[in-house]
């Protein structure tokens, strides 16, 4: 199921409460793919960098090869929101009289605290991979930050889309005015008018934008969203509040993997917790019973580096294989 949901797309989301194996699940999927043959991007946009961590190596804002057929990127929110800034800075410079840049650069630092502006930044660099990525691989496969902060992004390209296109209004309004002045003998100058044309042109690309990622992400012909969780009461409950707000943004939950499941036949101990942890996962059920779960066991040592990602990859093939037949113990 998953291999063929990841098949027959070009991005994947994995999503969830933090903690719980998004990164190593993301990263094994992407690899298993990419060994397969397929040209994969693997994209972090948590600030904790556990993608970097688990390959061992530095993984920074651009592409670095990570094993045949693979390429990852780690979006680092400070840099990218500092970047982003750093352009706004450059354009309103190129508006604004030489005199008036003081004000710019004073407008700009306080912008660097304002909230928001970090989503935003994030969200047009994730925007920018989105668009690069569909031409350039196969699959794009996003590890995101946790529930709450990737709720918030999906529910973004809606809200920007909306908010650029109130700008553009404004600017529009604007000109209208000033052709109301002309009319009265009040002409607008060679540099006012360069100066207006090149703050629609910027609205108008940025509203394109985030248009073109709000589609892609509502396309579930090319788009899907997995959601990672551990078989607990708070990240069971955590998974149906994150689906509830991903179907209002029009990005629907595509699968569930279930991670760290404690083994019923390892002692007493982990017995009990195999009963507790199914007791939760029949509350997810009743919630979501036609979404396709897969379970995954807990492991005795942590998943660190290119052939423990590779082992890991298998066994969740093994257990998708499974689901796929029925036989996942949550449907007995």
């Amino acid at each position: 199921m998953l291999l063929e949901l990841a098949a027959s797309k070009h991005i994947l989301f994995f999503g969830g409460k933090g903690g719980v194996g998004k990164t190593t699940i993301a990263a094994a999927t992407a690899l298993a793919l990419a060994r397969q043959g397929k040209h994969i991007l693997l994209v972090s946009t948590d600030p904790a960098h556990n993608l970097g961590h688990i390959w061992q190596r530095k993984i920074g804002a651009e592409k670095v090869a990570l094993a045949a057929n693979l390429d990852g990127i780690e979006i680092d929110p400070e840099k990218t929101t500092r970047k982003h800034l750093e352009n706004v800075a450059a354009a309103l410079r190129k508006l604004m009289p030489e005199h008036l840049w003081g004000e710019v650069d004073k407008h700009i630092a306080l912008a660097r605290d304002a909230p928001g502006m970090h989503e935003a930044a994030i969200l047009e660099r994730i925007a920018e991979i989105v668009e690069r990525g569909l031409q350039d691989y196969d699959l794009v496969v996003f590890d995101t930050a946790p529930s709450g902060h990737t709720a918030r992004l999906m529910a973004l390209p809606e809200i920007m889309s909306v908010w650029t296109e109130g700008l553009l209004k404004r600017q529009r309004r604007s000109e209208s005015f000033d052709e109301a002045l002309s009319s009265l003998g009040s002409k607008k100058t060679p540099d006012t008018q360069a100066r207006d044309e090149r703050i629609q042109q910027i609205l108008n690309r940025r509203r394109d934008l985030f248009t073109r990622l709000r589609e892609v992400l509502s396309d579930t012909g090319k788009t899907s969203f997995v959601v990672v969780l551990a078989a607990e009461r708070l990240p069971v409950l955590e998974t149906i509040e994150l689906e509830k707000r991903l179907k209002k943004t029009g990005v629907p939950v595509a699968a569930l993997i279930v991670n760290k499941r404690s083994l019923p036949e390892q002692g007493a101990f982990l017995a009990e917790r195999h009963t507790q942890e199914a007791q939760h996962l029949q509350t997810l059920r009743k919630v979501l019973p036609k979404t396709p779960l897969i379970q995954l066991p807990l492991l005795a040592s942590d998943v660190v580096g290119e052939e423990h990602l590779i082992r890991f990859g298998e066994l969740l093939m093994k257990a998708d294989r499974l689901n796929e037949k029925g036989n996942s113990p949550d449907m007995r």
